[in-house]
């Protein structure tokens, strides 16, 4: 993402957690700060992408955090996948700086991404976002308005919901398959030009026919999204029906539990 809007033709700066991920920029533009609050400090838009709630909050109020540096009219963009209410809570911190925050998480991974492909599911005030909408263009289309500061974050817990959900019929119609003699990689095949195709059918067949590879490294987020969404839906009194039992079935399956 961060190279796209580099090549894009942005002035760029760059902070990191890990040096690690800022060796690829070496032969770029973009400059380095020392820290959140310095990044902000020379951003208009910053975009936030961490693992989960408590490394959004750490970025972003940490005494050299974001909201630290952030001027006023700045932006702070989450691009992270976490629970709505964190965003909103931020997103009053963010106003009492003279900021906005808007939540915007994205789909597709490093290879959507690369390509400039990303679904960006944005929440917040339309005006931001529409401010912000150029930045995004450079890695993502589309990039879908939702709503107020949450919506985009409650979208894509909905998407990561359905997509573990099917994750467990994919795999258990290849399993059944096997079992009745029917080689898996075929049955995926046809299936996948069939009216059971899916992305979660065309992921665990290039994984090998089952959800062995895909847990290894996805199960642990498809787990906090797929608590995030029950509890949701839960304090919302919302019944989430057949859709969160598949997707339990799933992270069963995974050896991830909810």
């Amino acid at each position: 993402m961060a190279r796209r809007i580099v090549e894009a033709g942005f002035p760029v700066t760059l902070w990191a957690r890990r040096a690690a991920s800022l060796e690829p920029f070496a032969d770029t533009a973009a400059k380095v700060a020392s820290s959140p609050a310095e990044l902000a400090a020379v951003s208009d838009v910053v975009c936030v992408c961490v693992v989960s709630d408590a490394d959004v909050e750490e970025v972003l109020t940490r005494s050299d955090g974001v909201l630290a540096g952030l001027g006023s009219g700045g932006v702070a963009v989450v691009h992270s996948t976490v629970h709505p209410d964190t965003c909103r809570r931020l997103a009053i911190a963010t106003a009492a700086r003279g900021g906005a925050l808007v939540d915007a998480p994205v789909s597709g991974g490093g290879p959507a991404a690369a390509a400039g492909r990303l679904l960006v599911m944005a929440g917040g005030d339309a005006d931001v976002v529409e401010y912000c909408r150029p930045v995004f263009a450079a890695y993502g289309n589309p990039v879908v308005y939702l709503g107020a500061i949450g919506s985009g974050q409650v979208t894509k817990l909905l998407n990561n919901l359905l997509f573990t959900a099917h994750l467990a019929t994919a795999a258990s119609v290849l399993a059944l398959g096997r079992s009745l003699e029917v080689d898996a990689g075929r049955l995926a095949e046809v299936i996948g030009h069939g009216s059971g195709a899916s992305f979660a059918l065309a992921r665990i067949a290039d994984a090998g026919g089952t959800l062995d590879r895909i847990g290894a490294y996805a199960g642990p987020l498809l787990q906090k999204d797929v608590r995030l969404a029950a509890g949701i839906a839960e304090a919302a009194g919302a019944s989430p029906g057949a859709v969160l039992a598949a997707a339990d079935a799933a992270l069963g399956l995974m050896g991830h539990g909810r």
